[in-house]
């Protein structure tokens, strides 16, 4: 049983924006949404900027005493969820619940919920600890608040594949609703550490910019400047729904999904695969799995974090996947606005894939001055494109080799 599988609710919380219609202007627009870190002291480090959500009231989406405890996954997860909901027109109750599920990705869950937790222990003992400690970090939390607010009773997941986490949750969402195992899904993406142990992790990886003077240049994916990545924060989801669900209550589709590959390196535990083999055999997964050919793919959204190994190993594998093609496909980081929000980071590149499609724009990779070593492929520089695109690809890439492809195109009957 493979039925078709649409999109026709999408929210966002990022660090350019609470709601869809600010984001996607500032995208559009080729805003940043990097600027320096606020949540705590950074002196001693040697990053100090990142992509922070702001002006989030959890209570705009909570009820007042629920959104004093959450950690802001959790809460970043619920606002986008019902966002993508009120947008849809999906109903919830007792009709169809068992047959709506949740499904996201996130990679480390409540992580400055445990840095609390580990010095209010190591400082008054272990008798002052929460008893919503472990509830409230667990990353699986987001999918079962979610089923909680609002009621879907179906399939609920949490995946953890680092990067990849989002798009992964969504692929198999998709996969869900085409083999018969519900009727909606609600998917996507969520990640909130901008925390000390986070910046001092990935800054002992040398994987951070450190740009600090002038955040907002900071994420150049492709660019010969560029020096890490900048972590951002926020959340994106989808609405999927069977297409004769969709039709029969009259619903807007933004998109429809016809193609979801993944594969695993099987090389490093941070390192892509020489030459992006990994990523080559994930987007040619997807193809297959959407029946079409390499030459039908009108845009990529790129995972193009912003690092040496990762901008020119995807570079690598799209010029391997797409042959004679690839020159000729407009492809853009939005993390060079956004940042790079780690396992929130799918949900949110497919809500824009799936604006690109719906909308007619697609979106610029910003501070793209000067292109990079065999950085040379269109990249959508500095300025968003008004292009017509009918079938589009968004990539995520996972430490510990773990990828995942997604394709999308415009709904025709």
């Amino acid at each position: 049983m493979d039925r078709r599988v649409v999109i026709t609710g999408v929210g966002l919380v990022t660090p350019l924006g609470i709601g869809v219609n600010e984001t996607w202007t500032a995208i559009c627009a080729g805003k940043s949404g990097i600027g320096e870190i606020t949540r705590f002291d950074t002196a001693q480090y040697d990053t100090k900027i990142a992509g922070e959500i702001k002006n989030f009231n959890p209570e705009d989406f909570l009820p007042k005493k629920e959104a004093r405890r959450m950690q802001p996954f959790i809460s970043y997860a619920i606002a986008a969820a019902r966002m993508a909901l009120d947008d849809s027109g999906l109903v919830i109750d007792s009709r169809n619940a068992d047959q709506v599920g949740v499904i996201t990705g996130c990679g480390l869950g409540g992580l400055s919920w445990l840095e609390e937790h580990s010095v209010l222990i190591h400082e008054k003992g272990p008798k002052k600890v929460s008893p919503f400690f472990i509830p409230l970090m667990i990353g699986n939390m987001a999918p079962g608040m979610i089923s909680i607010q609002f009621g879907a009773k179906g399939p609920n997941v949490s995946i953890a594949t680092a990067c990849a986490a989002g798009a992964h949750a969504v692929g198999d969402a998709y996969s869900i609703i085409q083999r018969g195992g519900a009727e909606a899904m609600i998917a996507g993406g969520v990640e909130s550490v901008i925390t000390p142990t986070c910046v001092a992790g990935f800054n002992a990886m040398k994987a951070l910019s450190t740009r600090n003077g002038d955040p907002q240049k900071a994420s150049r994916p492709f660019d010969r400047d560029r020096d890490g990545f900048v972590v951002g924060e926020g959340c994106g989801i989808v609405i999927l729904e069977t297409l004769e669900g969709a039709l029969e209550r009259g619903a807007h589709i933004y998109a429809e999904m016809i193609g979801y590959g993944m594969s695993g390196d099987g090389h490093h535990i941070t390192a892509p695969s020489p030459d992006g083999e990994g990523a080559a055999r994930c987007m040619q997964a997807a193809l297959r799995s959407a029946g079409i050919s390499y030459d039908k793919v009108e845009y990529i959204n790129a995972h193009g974090t912003s690092t040496q190994m990762n901008d020119l190993f995807e570079t690598r594998a799209v010029k391997t996947v797409f042959k004679e093609k690839a020159k000729s496909i407009p492809i853009s980081s939005t993390k060079s606005m956004t940042g790079h929000l780690l396992g929130g980071a799918g949900g949110v590149e497919t809500v824009f894939t799936a604006l690109t499609i719906h909308d007619g724009v697609i979106p610029p990779t910003i501070n793209l001055d000067h292109p990079g070593e065999e950085c040379d492929l269109d990249y959508v520089p500095h300025t968003a494109r008004k292009q017509e695109v009918k079938v589009a690809m968004t990539n995520s890439f996972g430490f510990g080799g773990t990828n995942a492809s997604l394709i999308l195109s415009k709904y025709f009957q």
